[in-house]
């Protein structure tokens, strides 16, 4: 156990709708260990059962790494069973699950699980100095935990095709070039910036945001997302908070 293991591995926050999640293991680079994957389900689940979040920042604590990564040590010592567990690719879907939009704040390194883990959310902002990568080929493995599916999502089946093959690191201004990041912003300003989009998703419909999140995880998944669709604004258009909303709208329109 490295020193500073025996304090929680994630640490966790509520302010103003905006819930915030911190891998909390800086003297590993926020390496993302069998306890830290315990963790962090546990965290999803308290988060989930709450009514006064409307969105989700993931951090990881310190200046040097969003997460460098699964555990080499822990993952060294796993064999097929582990595998078949999917116990990495089972926090990635719980945390793209997460029924409200999420943001990974992604500053210094995020790389192998650690990337896995930002590709997860529903946007990605990083620092203008931090690194991006699956460099999993290069230890004998490849990206499992749903790299291969989701990066090609993002930034093309060709390239995603290149960068799992090569391993290739990337900085911000290519990862943000090929749409991998959303944005950059200076490493000062990180958390700022995702506090503040946080906030503005946070001013929305709680019931728009999640049906909203719904269909579009339908859509990225291949499901049936006219339905969801349909039926996700059938049941907006019935919500008090739709009617409230719109009043106020052409209230202030009348006003001028």
């Amino acid at each position: 156990m490295n020193a500073g293991e025996s304090r929680p591995r994630v640490r966790t926050s509520v302010s103003a709708g905006v819930a915030e999640v911190v891998i909390d293991r800086p003297e590993a680079r926020n390496a993302i260990d069998r306890a830290t994957v315990d963790a962090l389900h546990a965290a999803l689940d308290d988060l989930t059962a709450r009514s006064d979040i409307r969105a989700l920042v993931l951090y990881g604590a310190g200046e040097k790494a969003f997460a460098a990564g699964a555990d080499i040590g822990d993952l060294a010592a796993r064999r097929a069973r582990e595998a078949m567990l999917a116990i990495n690719a089972r926090l990635f879907a719980a945390v793209e699950r997460f029924p409200l939009p999420t943001i990974a704040a992604i500053r210094g390194y995020a790389l192998g699980g650690g990337l896995e883990l930002a590709l997860a959310c529903d946007m990605r902002l990083c620092s203008d100095d931090a690194k991006l990568g699956l460099p999993e080929v290069s230890l004998g493995i490849f990206p499992a935990a749903g790299g291969t599916r989701r990066l090609p999502r993002l930034v093309g089946d060709g390239l995603a095709r290149e960068l799992v093959f090569t391993g290739r690191i990337l900085g911000a201004e290519e990862a943000l070039r090929i749409g991998l990041v959303n944005r950059v912003v200076p490493a000062g300003e990180l958390l700022a910036e995702a506090r503040k989009l946080a906030e503005a998703i946070g001013k929305n419909s709680d019931l728009a945001l999640r049906v909203a999140k719904l269909s579009l995880l339908a859509a990225a998944h291949g499901e049936d997302s006219d339905a969801i669709e349909q039926a996700g604004q059938a049941l907006l258009f019935e919500s008090p908070e739709k009617a409230e909303r719109m009043r106020a709208f052409l209230e202030r329109k009348k006003g001028g």
